[in-house]
């Protein structure tokens, strides 16, 4: 059975992207990275991919009138890659319809927060503010919604006392490294089942 293909999209440091990196070196994912774009030229993901000798590319969104030519470069990018299924790793851009339909139930997203609580931006501002005592990330499917996607797996943390954005972000993040990658691999061996809103991980 031949490879899936992985397509990731990046806004920033790349943190994400490095644990898919590191998951597929050391044979955990069994795919390979075809491409990695992101939506700014300075962005710290860029030279993680670079690196690694796998092809990245700024696809500025400044540089194009309008989301539709933007995502339309995107797509364009991916499917010459030949991209199968397309990893949001801190991409900090809602994804119109368009390019959603486009890879329908083949997009995923991981989201610094226990969904369907706290979506959208600031999910750790909003959590430290909400004054709950557990948080967490989840992975998910994309649709055409906001972080409301079918979910994959999802990791809990404590939120401490005296935690701040920076201190609850940081233990996570750890946790999205590891269920980021066996979600990844999950859909490799073609062990996700979606239902509606449910997602059942086969044996």
């Amino acid at each position: 059975m031949a490879k899936e293909k992985l397509g990731v999209l990046c806004s920033g440091r790349g943190t994400d992207l490095q644990s898919i990196i590191d998951a597929v070196k050391s044979g955990q994912i069994d795919a390979t990275i075809e491409i990695v774009l992101t939506d700014k030229p300075d962005a710290y993901a860029l030279k993680r991919a670079e690196k690694e000798g796998i092809t990245a590319v700024c696809v500025n969104r400044k540089e194009y009138d309008g989301r539709q030519p933007f995502e339309e470069e995107l797509v364009r990018r991916l499917d010459a890659a030949g991209v199968t299924l397309v990893i949001l790793a801190g991409f900090m851009r809602i994804l119109t319809p368009y390019f959603v339909r486009h890879y329908k139930g083949r997009i995923m997203n991981i989201h610094p927060a226990l969904l369907p609580s706290f979506p959208g931006a600031h999910a750790h501002r909003d959590v430290l503010a909400y004054g709950v005592k557990v948080s967490g990330c989840t992975v998910h499917f994309v649709d055409e919604g906001t972080d409301s996607g079918p979910i994959i797996l999802q990791a809990a943390v404590p939120v401490l006392d005296g935690d701040t954005e920076e201190t609850l972000g940081a233990r996570v993040l750890e946790e999205e490294h590891k269920i980021y990658p066996r979600a990844v691999q999950l859909y490799c061996e073609g062990r996700l089942k979606v239902d509606g809103r449910h997602v059942t991980i086969l044996p």
